[in-house]
């Protein structure tokens, strides 16, 4: 048996033989909906764990407190079905990760394999910038993705509660979620515009350290820093924005929560509780839109290449033909002068 073959069946014993990218054809454009299309079995799994853990964390509260009262009234039963629940969201916890692992590592390969593919005739230099630019998807997919479904889950709850103690505090949630995505659109397309200054750069750094002149290395970190210096101040502004609104909206729940007829403290705490798990769920929103406009701008590089280079080329005849016009031109004038 040769180490290949072993190789092999290591790999399908273990139930994870990575797909090729011979399997797929390379005029599809490669960003989040191409892997998601090729592999929604596998990512749609791990949503669905990523839920189960979600629900599993949520009713850990709510059991805590039927335990307290079942246990200072002499009884047991609450705490075994807490103890059941949290034995459940161990094993999900556990079986996630370890699918995670092999789901997004093997969706990693793929990718970058599709990437290296579609842009072999660039240099090295931009060729291993993009490779390292494709890792973003697989980790936004692994990462984000899941902390957005967490979030999701947990909004959608606040704004269903806080309805029940009076609907104009779900509808000031609403309004707050809204400003917070009305701010991100005015500063979108700067954010595409530095992350592709970003990404441009980072393109010459291979390039840059063969070269080796310590001058032109030194040049490169400083616009490197430059312009991570203008997409963390515009985050700073965008961010500070974003929590005056959360400012002004925790101020409302306070002063309209208070103000409700009957409103006693066990409510008021519940509203305020409610109100700030909304706070930091929906805080979520803002940095999800800024990681999907940067990839956005890394799956328009990793797929421009061939365009641009057939841009090029039409460039290139398109000048080739004027010069023809003009040569001909250009020597008739010079016999009349002669």
């Amino acid at each position: 048996m040769t180490d290949d073959t072993k190789s092999d069946k290591d790999m399908h014993k273990s139930g994870w033989m990575i797909p090729t990218p011979e399997n797929y054809s390379d005029e599809e454009e490669i960003g989040l909906s191409h892997l998601f299309i090729n592999f929604k079995g596998r990512m749609s799994f791990t949503w669905i764990l990523v839920l189960a853990e979600t629900i599993l964390l949520a009713l850990i509260p709510l059991l805590i407190g039927f335990v307290i009262d079942d246990l200072l009234s002499g009884g047991l039963s609450q705490l075994l079905n807490l103890v059941l629940v949290m034995m459940a969201l161990l094993c999900v916890a556990v079986i996630r990760r370890i699918y995670d692992t092999r789901t997004y590592s093997g969706i990693g390969v793929y990718l970058q394999a599709r990437v290296e593919n579609r842009n072999k005739e660039l240099s090295v230099s931009a060729l291993n910038a993009r490779l390292g630019m494709s890792k973003e998807l697989v980790e936004f997919l692994e990462q984000q993705v899941p902390m957005v479904l967490t979030s999701f889950v947990q909004v959608i709850a606040a704004i269903i509660i806080l309805a029940t103690f009076h609907i104009y505090l779900s509808i000031a949630a609403l309004v707050c979620t809204l400003s917070m995505i009305a701010v991100y659109a005015a500063v979108h397309s700067r954010f595409f515009r530095l992350n592709g200054h970003l990404n441009e750069q980072t393109e010459l750094q291979v390039g840059t350290l063969e070269i080796g002149k310590p001058s032109e290395i030194m040049k490169h970190f400083l616009r490197l820093r430059i312009w991570e210096i203008k997409i963390s101040d515009t985050e700073a502004v965008l961010y500070g924005i974003i929590f005056a609104q959360v400012i002004a909206f925790l101020s409302f729940i306070l002063w309209f929560g208070t103000a409700l007829p009957d409103a006693s403290t066990g409510s008021i705490f519940s509203i305020v509780n409610y109100s700030w798990t909304y706070v930091e769920s929906s805080a979520v929103l803002p940095l999800t839109l800024q990681s999907l406009t940067r990839l956005r701008e890394i799956t328009n590089r990793i797929n421009d290449y061939p365009t641009a280079r057939e841009k090029a080329r039409g460039r290139e005849e398109e000048l080739e033909q004027r010069i023809s016009v003009l040569l001909p031109t250009q020597s008739s004038n010079n016999k009349e002068k002669e």
